[in-house]
């Protein structure tokens, strides 16, 4: 939409250096002079933009006025209006009260000590379960603010809840989304910027895995391996990159990051499994690739290959879980039991353990914080696959 394609500059000519929000209304019947005469009783300055000829020609204008200007609050002639904060409950509730006349509720985001990340705006896919949310967790407790995107709206909408309920409000919101679905992408990333100003952030994680040999593998269910696990990371990807490219342009020295989590199985092949190794290989094949088209633009991007998350719904879901899948199709020598095969690949793992959501965003904060580093695959692996 037009908004999502100004409210990256805006939120970067607005805030400047550290945290920064900016959130969209469109006019629904209030007028220019009501806008300017509710943000002089607010104390909120105020700039209306003239009529543009086109997008290029309102970004440069915002370019020229928006820096120094102490705006809080930008009116566009026929697309609506943005309010800017450094706290996004802050920005909610100027935009509230602008809109219905009444003072606004002094809410703030409360950001953890010494948080790494505060202000930053991050989509984590898939993050309703399992991995995801471990890694949602785990951003949120640096200062990130997290777009939980899942197919499971529901379940989505209650992580989120819970995020803003231990970090304050503005702290997530929900997103439903099907990424292998392009339209679905394109709103995620759109709703994002419309909700927050911008993106900084991008965890591409959602996935699945259905195991089997090559007989009993179907097209069907490869292809659904392969649209989720990799057409579904290029689609992130390319919508992900549009407001970061945005924000680079007037924001020239600021990083920002597309991550997929990847697997050990990208690197290296996994016996009756290939429809999901296929993918994740093919996976650090796209992460190569985009990282050497995005530098222009300071957009880092790098895959995280970690190991088996036991713990986890895709490994211990007692009907579609990976150790059932795994017992049925004959993966263990030997096995007979579920306690089998997951004693089976615990063994495989030097540290003796699986990896868990943290050691995950351990490994995602250094490829964050890193400016000097790009097209990796990390391993996260306990030491069961090295880097050769």
């Amino acid at each position: 939409s037009a908004a999502a394609a100004l409210a990256p500059a805006v939120r970067m000519l607005l805030g400047g250096a550290g945290q920064r929000f900016v959130v969209f209304s469109e006019w629904n019947g209030l007028q220019a002079t009501r806008l300017q005469a509710e943000c002089a009783r607010l104390g909120a300055a105020c700039l209306l933009a003239p009529p543009a000829v086109s997008a290029d020609h309102l970004l440069d204008w915002c370019g020229t006025q928006l820096p120094g200007s102490g705006c809080r609050v930008l009116g566009v002639d026929g697309l609506g209006f943005f309010v800017h904060s450094d706290d996004k409950a802050d920005a909610d509730a100027l935009l509230q009260a602008i809109r219905t006349g009444t003072d606004p509720k002094r809410l703030r985001r409360r950001y953890p000590d010494r948080a790494r990340f505060p202000g930053r705006i991050a989509i984590v896919t898939g993050s309703a379960q399992g991995f995801g949310e471990g890694i949602a967790r785990e951003l949120a407790a640096q200062g990130m603010t997290l777009v939980i995107a899942d197919l499971n709206a529901t379940l989505a909408e209650a992580n989120a809840a819970s995020l803003e309920e231990e970090h304050g409000p503005g702290a997530a919101i929900a997103l439903g989304v099907d990424v292998g679905r392009e339209d679905s992408v394109r709103r995620m990333v759109e709703d994002t910027v419309l909700a927050f100003g911008g993106l900084d952030v991008l965890v591409s994680n959602a996935g699945v895995l259905r195991a089997g040999g090559l007989e009993e593998m179907t097209l069907e269910s490869f292809e659904f391996v392969t649209r989720v696990n990799y057409t579904a990371y290029f689609l992130c990807a390319k919508y992900a990159a549009r407001p970061m490219r945005l924000q680079h342009r007037f924001a020239p020295d600021a990083t920002f990051d597309i991550l997929q989590i990847n697997s050990k199985s990208g690197l290296e092949g996994s016996n009756r499994n290939f429809a999901y190794a296929g993918g994740k290989f093919g996976g650090i094949g796209l992460t190569q690739s985009f990282a050497k088209e995005l530098v222009e633009d300071r957009i880092k991007v790098n895959a995280i290959c970690p190991g088996n998350y036991f713990e986890g719904p895709l490994w211990s879901d007692p009907e579609r879980g990976l150790f059932v899948q795994y017992l049925r199709a004959g993966k263990v020598p030997g096995a007979r039991t579920l306690d089998d095969v997951r004693r089976f690949y615990e063994a495989k793992v030097p540290m003796n353990r699986g990896c868990h959501p943290r050691d995950v965003a351990r490994a995602i904060f250094y490829c964050i914080e890193q400016e000097y580093e790009t097209g990796q695959a990390v391993p996260v692996t306990g030491g069961q696959n090295m880097l050769k």
